[in-house]
Protein backbone atom coordinates (compact mmCIF):
# COMPACT_ATOMS: atom_id res chain seq x y z
CA UNK A 1 0.00 0.00 0.00
CA UNK A 2 2.79 2.51 1.04
CA UNK A 3 4.70 1.33 -2.05
CA UNK A 4 1.34 2.55 -4.85
CA UNK A 5 1.17 5.87 -2.39
CA UNK A 6 4.57 6.31 -3.02
CA UNK A 7 4.58 5.71 -6.27
CA UNK A 8 1.04 8.05 -6.82
CA UNK A 9 2.75 10.93 -5.00
CA UNK A 10 6.28 10.30 -7.79
CA UNK A 11 4.14 10.45 -10.86
CA UNK A 12 1.91 13.59 -10.02
CA UNK A 13 4.85 15.23 -8.76
CA UNK A 14 6.35 14.70 -12.57
CA UNK A 15 3.17 16.25 -14.17
CA UNK A 16 3.00 19.17 -11.85
CA UNK A 17 6.54 20.16 -11.73
CA UNK A 18 8.12 18.58 -14.89
CA UNK A 19 5.14 19.89 -17.31
CA UNK A 20 3.82 22.86 -15.36
CA UNK A 21 4.82 24.86 -13.03
CA UNK A 22 8.56 25.52 -13.78
CA UNK A 23 7.42 26.92 -16.25
CA UNK A 24 4.81 28.89 -15.25
CA UNK A 25 7.39 29.99 -12.35
CA UNK A 26 9.68 31.46 -14.91
CA UNK A 27 7.23 33.15 -17.09
CA UNK A 28 5.72 35.02 -14.26
CA UNK A 29 9.16 35.52 -12.23
CA UNK A 30 10.22 37.34 -15.83
CA UNK A 31 6.65 39.06 -15.73
CA UNK A 32 6.77 40.71 -12.65
CA UNK A 33 10.15 41.64 -13.18
CA UNK A 34 9.69 43.87 -16.06
CA UNK A 35 6.44 44.64 -14.64
CA UNK A 36 8.18 46.35 -11.72
CA UNK A 37 11.14 47.47 -13.52
CA UNK A 38 13.39 45.06 -11.57
CA UNK A 39 12.33 46.11 -8.33
CA UNK A 40 14.56 43.78 -6.31
CA UNK A 41 17.70 45.36 -7.84
CA UNK A 42 16.94 48.96 -8.07
CA UNK A 43 15.38 49.09 -4.30
CA UNK A 44 18.56 46.92 -3.05
CA UNK A 45 19.62 50.03 -0.50
CA UNK A 46 16.46 50.68 0.39
CA UNK A 47 15.29 47.18 1.64
CA UNK A 48 19.06 46.82 3.68
CA UNK A 49 17.64 50.53 5.42
CA UNK A 50 13.96 48.82 6.14
CA UNK A 51 15.67 46.06 8.24
CA UNK A 52 17.07 48.32 10.72
CA UNK A 53 13.69 50.27 11.38
CA UNK A 54 12.18 50.34 14.79
CA UNK A 55 9.41 48.19 15.75
CA UNK A 56 6.12 50.18 16.98
CA UNK A 57 4.81 49.80 20.47
CA UNK A 58 1.42 48.22 20.88
CA UNK A 59 -1.38 49.67 23.03
CA UNK A 60 -0.72 46.82 25.39
CA UNK A 61 2.87 48.52 25.73
CA UNK A 62 4.81 45.87 23.68
CA UNK A 63 6.30 45.71 20.65
CA UNK A 64 4.70 45.15 17.75
CA UNK A 65 6.34 43.26 14.67
CA UNK A 66 8.68 45.31 13.06
CA UNK A 67 9.24 44.40 9.23
CA UNK A 68 12.55 42.89 10.59
CA UNK A 69 10.56 40.50 12.99
CA UNK A 70 8.25 39.52 9.97
CA UNK A 71 11.29 38.81 7.95
CA UNK A 72 12.81 36.95 10.19
CA UNK A 73 9.81 34.45 10.70
CA UNK A 74 9.84 34.00 6.98
CA UNK A 75 13.48 33.46 6.53
CA UNK A 76 13.12 30.78 9.71
CA UNK A 77 10.89 28.61 6.92
CA UNK A 78 13.25 29.44 4.44
CA UNK A 79 16.44 29.41 5.65
CA UNK A 80 15.94 25.83 6.74
CA UNK A 81 17.22 22.07 5.36
CA UNK A 82 16.16 23.22 1.78
CA UNK A 83 19.11 25.73 2.28
CA UNK A 84 21.78 22.12 3.22
CA UNK A 85 19.86 19.30 2.60
CA UNK A 86 18.19 20.77 -0.20
CA UNK A 87 20.98 22.43 -2.02
CA UNK A 88 23.12 18.90 -1.85
CA UNK A 89 19.51 16.68 -2.96
CA UNK A 90 19.88 19.75 -6.02
CA UNK A 91 24.00 18.98 -6.75
CA UNK A 92 23.17 15.06 -6.21
CA UNK A 93 20.14 14.61 -8.89
CA UNK A 94 20.54 17.20 -11.03
CA UNK A 95 24.24 18.02 -10.76
CA UNK A 96 26.67 21.57 -10.76
CA UNK A 97 24.28 23.37 -13.11
CA UNK A 98 21.25 22.76 -10.76
CA UNK A 99 22.80 25.40 -8.70
CA UNK A 100 22.73 27.97 -12.10
CA UNK A 101 18.83 27.65 -11.72
CA UNK A 102 18.32 28.14 -8.51
CA UNK A 103 20.68 31.57 -9.03
CA UNK A 104 18.32 32.31 -11.85
CA UNK A 105 15.42 31.15 -10.30
CA UNK A 106 16.21 33.65 -6.84
CA UNK A 107 16.58 36.25 -9.17
CA UNK A 108 13.43 36.66 -11.23
CA UNK A 109 11.06 34.80 -8.12
CA UNK A 110 12.43 37.83 -6.22
CA UNK A 111 9.97 39.99 -7.78
CA UNK A 112 6.98 37.47 -7.27
CA UNK A 113 8.32 37.40 -3.33
CA UNK A 114 7.62 41.13 -3.78
CA UNK A 115 3.81 41.21 -5.39
CA UNK A 116 2.62 38.52 -3.33
CA UNK A 117 4.03 40.08 0.40
CA UNK A 118 2.96 43.58 -1.15
CA UNK A 119 -0.65 41.95 -1.37
CA UNK A 120 -0.57 40.35 1.79
CA UNK A 121 0.80 43.89 3.38
CA UNK A 122 -2.69 45.26 1.76
CA UNK A 123 -5.03 42.88 2.43
CA UNK A 124 -3.61 42.00 6.35
CA UNK A 125 -6.60 41.99 9.44
CA UNK A 126 -6.32 43.16 12.97
CA UNK A 127 -6.48 40.49 15.44
CA UNK A 128 -5.32 40.27 19.26
CA UNK A 129 -1.40 39.87 18.58
CA UNK A 130 -1.51 42.64 15.73
CA UNK A 131 -2.28 41.73 12.58
CA UNK A 132 -2.34 38.39 10.30
CA UNK A 133 -3.00 37.66 6.48
CA UNK A 134 -1.77 36.23 3.36
CA UNK A 135 -2.82 34.18 0.62
CA UNK A 136 -5.80 33.10 2.01
CA UNK A 137 -6.94 36.64 2.92
CA UNK A 138 -6.20 38.34 -0.54
CA UNK A 139 -8.00 35.79 -2.53
CA UNK A 140 -11.11 36.40 -0.07
CA UNK A 141 -11.08 39.91 0.03
CA UNK A 142 -9.11 40.69 -3.07
CA UNK A 143 -10.95 38.46 -5.10
CA UNK A 144 -13.90 37.75 -3.44
CA UNK A 145 -13.14 34.26 -3.27
CA UNK A 146 -13.52 32.46 0.02
CA UNK A 147 -13.70 28.84 -1.46
CA UNK A 148 -10.52 29.60 -3.00
CA UNK A 149 -8.95 31.46 0.44
CA UNK A 150 -9.75 28.11 1.86
CA UNK A 151 -8.40 25.63 -0.42
CA UNK A 152 -5.08 27.69 -0.37
CA UNK A 153 -5.63 27.82 3.86
CA UNK A 154 -5.80 23.55 3.72
CA UNK A 155 -3.06 22.96 1.16
CA UNK A 156 -0.47 25.26 3.52
CA UNK A 157 -1.64 23.67 6.51
CA UNK A 158 -1.06 20.46 4.99
CA UNK A 159 2.04 21.35 3.60
CA UNK A 160 3.65 24.00 5.77
CA UNK A 161 1.78 23.29 8.92
CA UNK A 162 2.34 19.64 8.74
CA UNK A 163 4.37 17.78 5.96
CA UNK A 164 6.98 20.20 5.99
CA UNK A 165 7.64 20.00 9.66
CA UNK A 166 8.08 16.58 9.74
CA UNK A 167 10.87 17.16 6.55
CA UNK A 168 12.82 19.35 8.92
CA UNK A 169 12.47 16.92 12.22
CA UNK A 170 13.34 14.00 9.78
CA UNK A 171 16.74 16.06 8.95
CA UNK A 172 17.46 16.83 12.54
CA UNK A 173 17.09 12.89 13.59
CA UNK A 174 18.91 11.81 10.44
CA UNK A 175 22.06 14.40 11.15
CA UNK A 176 21.75 13.77 15.27
CA UNK A 177 21.83 9.21 14.55
CA UNK A 178 24.50 9.77 12.12
CA UNK A 179 26.57 12.37 14.35
CA UNK A 180 25.88 11.28 17.97
CA UNK A 181 24.43 7.73 17.64
CA UNK A 182 21.25 9.25 19.02
CA UNK A 183 17.99 7.12 18.39
CA UNK A 184 15.97 8.97 15.72
CA UNK A 185 12.98 8.38 18.80
CA UNK A 186 14.51 10.05 21.38
CA UNK A 187 15.31 13.07 18.97
CA UNK A 188 11.51 13.28 18.22
CA UNK A 189 10.13 12.96 21.54
CA UNK A 190 12.96 16.06 22.77
CA UNK A 191 11.83 17.73 18.91
CA UNK A 192 8.26 17.75 20.35
CA UNK A 193 9.19 19.05 23.52
CA UNK A 194 11.16 22.26 22.40
CA UNK A 195 9.05 22.92 19.76
CA UNK A 196 5.84 22.76 21.95
CA UNK A 197 7.31 25.57 24.50
CA UNK A 198 7.60 27.79 21.25
CA UNK A 199 4.24 26.96 19.60
CA UNK A 200 2.16 27.73 22.68
CA UNK A 201 3.37 31.20 23.26
CA UNK A 202 2.07 33.18 20.14
CA UNK A 203 3.20 35.29 17.13
CA UNK A 204 4.95 37.33 18.80
CA UNK A 205 7.57 34.70 21.28
CA UNK A 206 7.60 33.28 17.70
CA UNK A 207 8.87 36.23 16.06
CA UNK A 208 11.20 36.97 18.52
CA UNK A 209 12.92 33.52 18.82
CA UNK A 210 13.30 34.04 14.95
CA UNK A 211 15.15 37.56 15.16
CA UNK A 212 17.53 35.87 17.48
CA UNK A 213 18.10 32.79 16.10
CA UNK A 214 18.05 33.55 12.07
CA UNK A 215 20.82 36.21 11.99
CA UNK A 216 23.32 34.68 13.98
CA UNK A 217 23.50 31.44 12.82
CA UNK A 218 22.85 32.61 9.36
CA UNK A 219 26.33 34.59 9.39
CA UNK A 220 27.98 31.90 11.62
CA UNK A 221 27.41 29.40 8.94
CA UNK A 222 28.43 31.95 5.86
CA UNK A 223 31.97 32.68 7.62
CA UNK A 224 32.08 28.89 7.60
CA UNK A 225 31.48 28.71 3.68
CA UNK A 226 33.58 31.94 3.13
CA UNK A 227 36.39 30.36 4.88
CA UNK A 228 36.10 27.33 2.49
CA UNK A 229 35.65 29.61 -0.17
CA UNK A 230 38.99 31.24 0.21
CA UNK A 231 41.19 27.95 1.26
CA UNK A 232 39.67 26.90 -1.82
CA UNK A 233 40.21 30.08 -4.25
CA UNK A 234 42.26 28.33 -7.23
CA UNK A 235 39.77 25.97 -7.60
CA UNK A 236 36.57 28.47 -7.78
CA UNK A 237 37.06 29.08 -11.35
CA UNK A 238 36.90 26.08 -13.01
CA UNK A 239 34.10 24.71 -10.41
CA UNK A 240 32.10 27.91 -11.61
CA UNK A 241 32.85 27.19 -15.13
CA UNK A 242 31.33 23.51 -14.26
CA UNK A 243 28.60 24.90 -13.13
CA UNK A 244 27.53 26.87 -16.34
CA UNK A 245 28.63 24.40 -18.46
CA UNK A 246 26.63 21.82 -16.70
CA UNK A 247 23.23 24.29 -16.60
CA UNK A 248 23.16 24.80 -20.26
CA UNK A 249 23.63 20.52 -20.96
CA UNK A 250 27.48 21.63 -22.21
CA UNK A 251 28.42 18.88 -19.20
CA UNK A 252 25.45 16.67 -19.09
CA UNK A 253 27.77 13.63 -17.49
CA UNK A 254 27.25 15.47 -13.83
CA UNK A 255 23.25 15.84 -14.64
CA UNK A 256 21.86 14.14 -17.03
CA UNK A 257 19.78 15.74 -19.35
CA UNK A 258 19.14 19.30 -19.16
CA UNK A 259 15.31 19.03 -18.49
CA UNK A 260 16.05 17.32 -15.47
CA UNK A 261 19.06 19.70 -14.40
CA UNK A 262 16.52 22.76 -15.03
CA UNK A 263 13.58 21.40 -12.89
CA UNK A 264 15.84 20.62 -10.06
CA UNK A 265 17.66 23.53 -9.55
CA UNK A 266 14.06 25.77 -9.79
CA UNK A 267 12.04 22.70 -7.63
CA UNK A 268 15.13 22.66 -5.03
CA UNK A 269 15.53 26.62 -5.20
CA UNK A 270 11.70 27.51 -4.80
CA UNK A 271 11.60 24.99 -1.68
CA UNK A 272 14.73 26.95 -0.37
CA UNK A 273 13.66 30.60 -1.17
CA UNK A 274 9.89 29.98 -1.26
CA UNK A 275 9.24 32.90 -3.89
CA UNK A 276 5.92 32.90 -5.55
CA UNK A 277 4.97 29.95 -3.19
CA UNK A 278 2.85 31.91 -1.07
CA UNK A 279 4.53 31.19 2.36
CA UNK A 280 6.11 34.23 3.10
CA UNK A 281 3.30 36.10 2.52
CA UNK A 282 1.86 35.16 5.74
CA UNK A 283 4.71 36.19 8.08
CA UNK A 284 4.76 40.11 5.38
CA UNK A 285 1.31 40.33 7.03
CA UNK A 286 2.11 40.43 10.21
CA UNK A 287 4.54 43.91 10.30
CA UNK A 288 3.76 47.14 11.11
CA UNK A 289 4.94 49.44 8.62
CA UNK A 290 4.08 52.61 7.09
CA UNK A 291 3.61 51.37 3.65
CA UNK A 292 2.93 47.87 2.04
CA UNK A 293 5.76 48.20 -0.75
CA UNK A 294 7.96 48.19 2.27
CA UNK A 295 7.51 44.77 3.45
CA UNK A 296 7.37 43.81 -0.04
CA UNK A 297 10.76 44.58 -0.60
CA UNK A 298 12.16 42.94 2.63
CA UNK A 299 10.71 39.81 1.37
CA UNK A 300 12.37 40.28 -1.94
CA UNK A 301 15.29 40.96 -0.38
CA UNK A 302 14.42 37.57 2.11
CA UNK A 303 14.41 35.76 -1.54
CA UNK A 304 17.83 37.43 -2.99
CA UNK A 305 19.61 36.70 0.93
CA UNK A 306 18.57 33.31 0.79
CA UNK A 307 19.44 31.75 -2.58
CA UNK A 308 22.50 34.04 -3.69
CA UNK A 309 24.08 33.83 0.19
CA UNK A 310 23.00 30.86 1.99
CA UNK A 311 22.18 28.34 -0.80
CA UNK A 312 25.40 29.03 -2.49
CA UNK A 313 27.37 29.01 1.01
CA UNK A 314 26.14 24.96 0.63
CA UNK A 315 26.19 24.81 -2.68
CA UNK A 316 30.19 25.78 -2.47
CA UNK A 317 30.52 23.90 0.39
CA UNK A 318 29.68 20.61 -1.76
CA UNK A 319 31.39 21.25 -4.93
CA UNK A 320 34.71 21.94 -3.44
CA UNK A 321 34.48 18.14 -2.37
CA UNK A 322 34.89 14.83 -4.22
CA UNK A 323 31.71 13.65 -1.91
CA UNK A 324 29.22 14.83 -4.70
CA UNK A 325 30.28 12.21 -6.84
CA UNK A 326 29.46 9.85 -4.69
CA UNK A 327 25.80 7.85 -5.76
CA UNK A 328 25.44 6.71 -1.96
CA UNK A 329 24.64 9.75 -0.63
CA UNK A 330 22.44 12.72 -0.53
CA UNK A 331 20.75 15.08 1.59
CA UNK A 332 22.36 16.00 4.99
CA UNK A 333 24.21 12.81 4.95
CA UNK A 334 26.32 14.51 1.47
CA UNK A 335 26.36 17.70 2.73
CA UNK A 336 28.04 16.31 6.39
CA UNK A 337 30.66 14.08 4.50
CA UNK A 338 31.33 17.43 2.11
CA UNK A 339 32.06 19.51 5.07
CA UNK A 340 34.60 17.00 6.52
CA UNK A 341 36.35 16.87 3.79
CA UNK A 342 36.49 20.66 3.68
CA UNK A 343 37.60 21.09 7.16
CA UNK A 344 38.13 18.22 9.44
CA UNK A 345 35.98 15.38 11.45
CA UNK A 346 34.91 18.20 13.61
CA UNK A 347 32.38 19.34 11.01
CA UNK A 348 29.81 16.39 11.38
CA UNK A 349 29.22 17.99 15.23
CA UNK A 350 29.13 21.86 13.69
CA UNK A 351 26.64 20.61 11.06
CA UNK A 352 24.37 18.54 12.81
CA UNK A 353 23.93 21.93 15.51
CA UNK A 354 23.75 23.85 12.23
CA UNK A 355 21.08 21.45 10.89
CA UNK A 356 18.94 21.62 14.21
CA UNK A 357 18.87 25.28 14.40
CA UNK A 358 17.99 26.15 10.95
CA UNK A 359 15.73 22.98 10.50
CA UNK A 360 14.15 23.83 14.20
CA UNK A 361 13.93 27.57 13.50
CA UNK A 362 11.74 26.20 10.12
CA UNK A 363 9.24 23.84 12.15
CA UNK A 364 8.36 27.04 14.08
CA UNK A 365 8.10 29.45 11.19
CA UNK A 366 5.85 26.47 9.38
CA UNK A 367 3.58 25.98 12.52
CA UNK A 368 2.69 29.76 12.60
CA UNK A 369 1.91 29.30 9.02
CA UNK A 370 -0.66 26.91 9.61
CA UNK A 371 -2.19 28.34 12.59
CA UNK A 372 -2.76 31.74 10.78
CA UNK A 373 -4.50 30.10 8.12
CA UNK A 374 -6.44 27.62 10.08
CA UNK A 375 -7.67 31.02 11.80
CA UNK A 376 -8.93 32.34 8.81
CA UNK A 377 -10.73 29.19 8.02
CA UNK A 378 -12.73 29.14 11.04
CA UNK A 379 -11.42 30.47 14.69
CA UNK A 380 -11.87 27.91 17.62
CA UNK A 381 -9.26 27.48 20.54
CA UNK A 382 -10.22 23.85 20.71
CA UNK A 383 -9.17 23.45 16.46
CA UNK A 384 -6.18 25.43 17.64
CA UNK A 385 -5.36 23.00 20.49
CA UNK A 386 -6.28 19.93 18.43
CA UNK A 387 -3.73 21.57 14.94
CA UNK A 388 -0.80 22.54 17.75
CA UNK A 389 -1.12 18.59 19.19
CA UNK A 390 -1.02 17.63 14.91
CA UNK A 391 2.17 19.60 14.51
CA UNK A 392 3.76 17.60 17.35
CA UNK A 393 2.91 14.36 16.13
CA UNK A 394 4.51 15.56 12.78
CA UNK A 395 7.33 16.30 14.23
CA UNK A 396 7.21 12.63 15.89
CA UNK A 397 6.56 11.14 12.83
CA UNK A 398 8.87 12.70 10.61
CA UNK A 399 11.82 11.97 13.17
CA UNK A 400 11.19 8.39 12.16
CA UNK A 401 10.01 8.01 8.36
CA UNK A 402 11.46 7.82 5.01
CA UNK A 403 13.75 10.50 3.44
CA UNK A 404 11.93 10.11 0.07
CA UNK A 405 8.36 9.58 0.84
CA UNK A 406 8.98 12.95 2.67
CA UNK A 407 10.44 15.03 0.32
CA UNK A 408 8.11 13.78 -2.47
CA UNK A 409 4.92 14.64 0.01
CA UNK A 410 5.84 17.55 0.25
CA UNK A 411 7.24 18.58 -3.13
CA UNK A 412 3.38 17.78 -4.15
CA UNK A 413 2.00 19.92 -1.46
CA UNK A 414 3.86 22.51 -2.22
CA UNK A 415 3.44 22.57 -6.11
CA UNK A 416 -0.08 22.54 -5.28
CA UNK A 417 -0.03 25.21 -3.35
CA UNK A 418 1.95 27.72 -5.32
CA UNK A 419 -0.12 26.34 -8.44
CA UNK A 420 -3.41 28.41 -6.26
CA UNK A 421 -1.43 31.05 -5.06
CA UNK A 422 0.27 31.85 -8.49
CA UNK A 423 -3.18 32.58 -10.25
CA UNK A 424 -4.09 34.61 -7.00
CA UNK A 425 -1.06 36.51 -7.56
CA UNK A 426 -1.52 36.91 -11.48
CA UNK A 427 -4.89 37.91 -10.92
CA UNK A 428 -4.18 40.32 -8.10
CA UNK A 429 -0.47 41.72 -9.30
CA UNK A 430 -2.60 45.35 -11.11
CA UNK A 431 -3.24 46.03 -7.37
CA UNK A 432 0.55 45.38 -6.19
CA UNK A 433 1.65 47.25 -9.14
CA UNK A 434 -0.54 50.65 -8.23
CA UNK A 435 1.02 50.14 -4.73
CA UNK A 436 4.63 50.12 -5.71
CA UNK A 437 3.53 52.91 -8.38
CA UNK A 438 2.63 55.05 -5.62
CA UNK A 439 5.68 54.02 -3.53
CA UNK A 440 8.01 55.08 -6.16
CA UNK A 441 6.36 58.49 -6.46
CA UNK A 442 6.46 59.70 -2.85
CA UNK A 443 10.20 58.07 -2.65
CA UNK A 444 11.26 60.59 -5.58
CA UNK A 445 9.23 63.87 -3.98
CA UNK A 446 11.85 62.52 -0.76
CA UNK A 447 8.92 62.04 1.58
CA UNK A 448 8.82 59.07 3.86
CA UNK A 449 6.09 56.81 2.27
CA UNK A 450 2.67 56.36 3.97
CA UNK A 451 -0.63 54.60 2.70
CA UNK A 452 -3.90 54.46 2.07
CA UNK A 453 -5.92 51.84 0.09
CA UNK A 454 -8.09 54.86 -0.97
CA UNK A 455 -4.58 56.15 -2.79
CA UNK A 456 -4.79 53.39 -5.46
CA UNK A 457 -8.57 52.72 -5.57
CA UNK A 458 -8.42 49.56 -3.81
CA UNK A 459 -11.16 48.35 -1.40
CA UNK A 460 -11.95 45.54 0.79
CA UNK A 461 -8.96 46.23 3.32
CA UNK A 462 -8.74 46.35 7.29
CA UNK A 463 -5.98 48.05 8.10
CA UNK A 464 -5.46 50.95 5.37
CA UNK A 465 -8.60 52.63 5.23
CA UNK A 466 -8.91 56.21 6.25
CA UNK A 467 -9.51 57.03 9.73
CA UNK A 468 -8.75 53.44 10.56
CA UNK A 469 -6.49 53.03 13.65
CA UNK A 470 -3.42 51.84 12.23
CA UNK A 471 0.06 52.32 11.27
CA UNK A 472 -1.01 54.11 8.33
CA UNK A 473 -2.29 57.50 10.73
CA UNK A 474 1.26 57.50 12.12
CA UNK A 475 2.59 57.59 8.91
CA UNK A 476 0.15 60.28 7.40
Amino acid sequence: MLELLESLVTHANDILWSKLLVFVLVILGIYFTFRTKFVQLRYLVEMVKIVFEKSEIAEDGKKKISSFGAFAIGAATRIGTGNVAGVAIAVATGGPGAVFWMWAMSIFGAASAFIESTLAQIYKVKDKEGYKGGPAYYMQQGLKSRAMGILFAVLIIASFGLTFTSVQSNTIAISFEDNFGINRTVTGFLLVAITGIIIFGGARRIARFSEIIVPVLSVFYLGIAAYITITHIGELPEMLKLIFSSAFGLNEAFGGTLGVVISTGIKRGLFANEAGLGSAPNAAATAATSHPAKQGLMQAFGVLTDTLLICSASAFIVLFSDAWHSTDMTGIQLATEALSQNVGNWAGTFMALTIFLFAFSSIIGNFYYGQTNLDFIKENKNISLLYKLAVLAMVMIGSIASLTFVWNLADLFMGLMALTNLIAITLLGKVAFRALKNYDIQKKEGIEPSFYSEDIGVSGTDAWVKGSKGENEKAS
